[in-house]
């Protein structure tokens, strides 16, 4: 079925056309690189997969309660219009949530593969261009996966977010080489991987599970990726330069700070905009998502080198500077640990099954 009969909501338009700016840049030097940008270049090498094959999409979803979400989740929880929903509505209202939630995820995804295709192009470096080559083949890996996700297990797709979509057009119209880097490496990038941890933690649904642990095992080396082409380049310039940055980075942070609402999912359940916009501000849950979706930003942030008075008077106002000590190295470990430990758990249980199913043709041929 085309994704546009899917859409909850009518996207603007089929084709989003970004001007493209910006100088393309060729290195002559094929010789010289940095170690450790070429050692996660061969990582980004030997760690590509097939989502078709890694990924169990024999496992069944239940599209109206897909997550396992609790009812303290959803934003009309303990509310007058959470009263008046069936337990039919209820489930509607979970499969939209779920559907918004990763058909966000998949737009991301779209407009990654697209950075870091632009990567490639501007980079003034071959390493950097070469690791990038990995990276937009891992995004149009994830962009397939959460497409194939909505398509055949939930039905229903969401259009971009408004606030999504501006950030996206920021990082592209901007000439500055290394703007996709910050733009989508730091920013983007860093949002969704706290996104989709909060939900590997904490969903019982083996299905969404192993697609965000896999996915964040490519993610942890993304953003490393971002974290060590900026802290280099970054250090060679100006005060004026680093406020730039710094400024882009206060406005990338409210666009994503607004785009976690999940306004558009309340409107289509007849509740006028501004009331929805009022009804997600007070929720404890939604405050405490927001503040969770910066633990990975922030640390990033402050080690590439962007930390002046204004990007922390930023985050204080925001509740968010703390996190600028969190151990960012520790939490990309536990990305990558955590898919080789499900990969360890999906093979032994299959290799128990097919000794299992041997044993069984054994004893049958026997009594036979």
């Amino acid at each position: 079925m085309p994704t546009h009969d899917l859409y909850a909501n009518d996207p603007p338009d089929p084709h989003w056309q970004v001007p493209a700016s910006g100088a393309a840049r060729f290195s002559w030097e094929y010789d010289d690189g940095r170690d450790r940008l070429l050692a996660l270049y061969q990582k980004g090498k030997d760690k590509q997969w097939d989502g078709r094959t890694r990924i169990d999409w024999d496992l069944e979803v239940d599209p109206h309660d897909a997550l396992g979400t609790p009812d303290e989740a959803l934003t009309l929880y303990g509310t007058p219009h959470w009263d008046k929903l069936s337990a039919k509505d209820k489930g509607e209202l979970r499969l939209h949530y779920a559907s918004w939630q990763f058909s966000q995820f998949l737009h991301g995804e779209q407009g990654a593969m697209i950075c870091a295709a632009r990567i490639v192009t501007s980079a003034p470096d071959l390493d950097a261009k070469f690791y990038s080559a990995t990276q937009t083949m891992d995004e149009a890996r994830h962009a397939e996966i959460y497409g194939r996700f909505l398509h055949e297990k939930m039905g229903l797709v969401y259009p971009i977010n408004d606030n999504l979509q501006a950030l996206l057009g920021d990082t592209l119209r901007d000439s500055r080489w290394d703007m996709p880097y910050l733009g989508m490496q730091v920013l983007i990038e860093g949002l969704a991987l706290a996104a989709f941890g909060m939900i590997r933690d904490t969903t019982d649904k083996p299905l969404p599970r192993q697609i965000l642990t896999y996915v964040m095992q490519d993610e942890a080396r993304h953003v490393a990726f971002g974290r060590m082409a900026l802290r280099d380049y970054y250090k060679q310039l100006t005060d004026a330069e680093l406020r730039e940055r710094e400024e882009f980075v206060i406005e990338g942070c409210h666009l994503m700070r607004d785009r976690l609402r999940g306004v558009e999912v309340l409107e289509n359940f007849g509740i006028p905009k501004a009331e929805a916009e009022q009804l997600s501000e007070r929720s404890e849950f939604l405050r405490l998502f927001r503040k969770l979706l910066f633990s990975r930003i922030v640390p990033c942030v402050k080690d590439i080198g962007l930390w002046g008075e204004r990007l922390r008077r930023a985050y204080v106002d925001m509740g968010v500077l703390e996190l600028g000590d969190s151990d960012l190295d520790l939490l990309m470990t536990q990305d990558e640990e955590l898919a080789e430990r499900l990969d360890a758990e999906r093979f032994a249980a299959e290799e128990r099954e097919r000794v299992a199913e041997v044993r069984r043709a054994i004893e049958s041929g026997a009594e036979g």
